[in-house]
């Protein structure tokens, strides 16, 4: 797995957009986090679009091609240092086919920010521009907004990276052991959805995979799982994170499931490790080499994630 591009770190004034490629955003949660966002002495803006709602289907925030047309823009904009998703939901996949990834290119790296169904963005943006992407909270976020915790890792991670370079969840071991890699992954069922598409990877191999996703019964997460064992798609993993599994059935059954499908992959599997959608959610770098350490539950990655 080859090593990506990191964008530059953030400094005090740094423009960023907020874009809402998925699902549709409460207006006062967006507000709020615009003013965590200027809390931090940075400028938000917010594209065209954030707010709208699909016609058809209220689960979209808008029509594709507006959804589309905002990302493109924003990371087009030569004044906008960063692209931070408002929330997820789901619409990501229903965009990725419109955008214009020559021109994503060439309007070089920038900072790039959300989880759930953001996780089409990060493959997207892995594959198409092989750039360092940040699983992280999103500005219109429950979670987000209510937890100092979120706020101030995602923040540390923007402005002073350097600072983060261990990630300590406080974990524990499912599988132990020590295992280097890159990172990669996001929601579950994202993942296993992603398959076959030219805008993802093609396999996990010689990857750090961190899986998390939310209200899912325990026999789809198995489907999930078992879809991409049997496609080949964990064939060569180095080690695998597992985040948060909220709203999903009892700890026990799922914790008994991930072990029943990720333990005779034969690597370190950490548990526990506080990314994705629960309270005090880590940021975790995706394309960045590291090292796991199972049992100490901490990722260490080589560099920052951000230059």
């Amino acid at each position: 797995m080859k090593d990506l591009t990191r964008p530059a770190r953030l400094a005090p004034g740094a423009r960023v957009a907020v874009v809402a490629p998925s699902g549709p955003v409460p207006e006062e949660r967006l507000q709020a986090g615009l003013d965590v966002l200027r809390g931090w002495d940075l400028d938000p803006v917010v594209a065209p679009h954030v707010l709208d709602r699909h016609g058809t289907f209220d689960y979209l925030a808008g029509a594709d091609a507006d959804r589309a047309a905002d990302l493109q823009s924003a990371w087009c904009d030569p004044s906008v240092d960063a692209v931070l998703c408002a929330r997820g939901g789901y619409g990501a996949q229903r965009l990725v086919d419109l955008l214009d990834w020559a021109a994503l290119r060439a309007a070089g790296p920038k900072v790039f920010v959300g989880f759930s169904d953001i996780t089409a963005l990060h493959e997207a943006f892995a594959v198409r521009l092989g750039l360092v992407t940040l699983h992280g909270p999103m500005a219109a976020g429950v979670d987000f907004l209510k937890n100092g915790r979120a706020q101030e890792h995602l923040k540390a991670t923007l402005f002073a990276p350097h600072t983060v370079r261990t990630i300590a969840s406080g974990g524990t071991p499912m599988v132990s052991g020590r295992a280097r890699g890159v990172t990669l992954g996001g929601c579950l069922c994202l993942l296993a959805a992603e398959l076959g598409t030219a805008h993802a990877r093609p396999g996990a191999l010689g990857g750090l995979l961190c899986l998390e996703d939310v209200g899912e019964e325990t026999y789809r997460l198995d489907r999930y799982l078992t879809q991409l064992l049997r496609a080949g798609w964990l064939d060569g993993v180095h080690g695998v994170l597992l985040g948060s599994w909220e709203r999903c059935e009892s700890p026990d059954r799922v914790r008994a499931l991930l072990l029943d499908r990720l333990g005779g992959l034969g690597v370190p599997i950490a548990e526990d490790f506080g990314f994705g959608h629960c309270e005090a959610a880590l940021t975790v770098p995706f394309g960045v080499p590291a090292e796991l350490d199972a049992d100490a539950g901490t990722l260490v990655l080589d560099q920052p994630a951000l230059r």
